[in-house]
């Protein structure tokens, strides 16, 4: 996702007008590898290091006047699993860093920073599939009981929004009010045709055609009639963007759901079988990440974020599948037979 926004970034700044564009500022990147010369180059700058980092996060806070912040860097759902702790230090200790950092901005150059946190559907809980099946579209509010340590952090890192931008240093003298500006959307499982998935919770679906187009067996690891909400890749990053151009006055949350469709993992076998009927897709739940897909909703309720800010899906199940991720994961496969 983040090779995604800083794309979009950079095309919003080359489109805007000179007086415009020079308000923007430079696009400064922060990644733990070093990133491809193509994305590189739509930066201003590029470092190559962790936000758990303090040195160089106060390098950074020496070296540039932040307006925004863009924070992306997470140990993901499955991998949290297995390293629990090391997830908690990575996504809330790095969260809190970057809050930090946000806020020390503000108080240098007494102006508040703008900052984005992606957050997820993982942060809810539901506690049985009869709940999960009545409980229609969930709020922001309701069952946020999140049963994984990612979603355990996300929630975290979504209440530390909250405080630094409502709560910082409340009994502080030289107090500054409301140093962070802070927005979040809870995510539900994003599919992108750009990049191969890598073993995340809700990765199923892109799995199938990637295994399809490349005439590879696919045994599923959640059961036909799991759901959850979805989004293609390029629906999330113009989330991100309205959300962040948004005007203050006109949002009353600092978390926001989104989605576009909700379907069923057969749904998304139904369709790969039917773009290639000589695919091999088996259903073999495994029980740890089935009961974790069971523990988040069915469907999302956006309508704050549809209101507030102008969200507006972009595709269906059907036309996410046919027009963004068949042609380009099939003209992939069919590139690499070639080269």
């Amino acid at each position: 996702m983040g090779h995604g926004l800083l794309s979009a970034l950079n095309a919003a700044r080359s489109s805007a007008t000179p007086g415009d564009a020079d308000e923007q500022g430079a696009i400064i990147a922060l990644d733990i590898r070093e990133l491809s010369a193509e994305i590189r180059e739509q930066c201003d700058q590029a470092f190559v290091g962790d936000v758990c980092d303090h040195a160089l996060l106060e390098r950074l806070l020496a070296m540039y006047e932040i307006k925004e912040i863009y924070h992306l860097a997470a140990l993901l759902s499955t991998r949290s699993e297995f390293a629990p702790e090391t997830a908690h230090h990575v996504n809330v200790g790095g969260t809190l860093n970057l809050l930090h950092l946000a806020a020390e901005q503000a108080r240098s150059h007494g102006r508040t920073v703008r900052f984005f946190f992606p957050s997820s559907i993982a942060v809810y809980g539901l506690p049985d599939l009869a709940t999960k099946h009545g409980a229609g579209a969930v709020t922001e509010q309701q069952f946020c009981d999140p049963h994984t340590m990612y979603g355990c952090n996300k929630l975290a890192g979504e209440h530390l929004g909250r405080y630094y931008n409502h709560h910082y240093r409340k009994l502080a003298k030289d107090r500054f009010e409301s140093p962070v500006d802070f927005r979040s959307i809870r995510f539900p499982g994003i599919i992108s045709a750009e990049t191969m998935p890598s073993g995340g919770t809700s990765d199923y679906g892109p799995e199938m055609i990637h295994a399809a187009a490349g005439g590879r067996e696919y045994r599923c690891f959640v059961r036909p009639d799991s759901r959850i909400p979805f989004m293609t890749m390029p629906e999330a990053i113009d989330a991100t963007m309205r959300l962040m151009r948004a005007p203050k006055r006109s949002l009353t949350q600092t978390v926001y759901n989104v989605a576009s469709f909700s379907p069923s993992a057969d749904d998304f076998a139904a369709l790969v079988r039917k773009a290639f009927p000589g695919a091999r897709i088996s259903f073999d739940p495994d029980l740890g990440r089935q009961a974790i897909i069971d523990s988040w909703p069915e469907t999302c309720n956006d309508q704050a974020a549809r209101s507030e800010w102008g969200w507006t899906p972009m595709h269906t199940l059907s036309t996410a599948f046919s027009e963004y991720l068949l042609p380009t994961i099939v003209g992939h496969y069919e590139r690499s037979s070639t080269s």
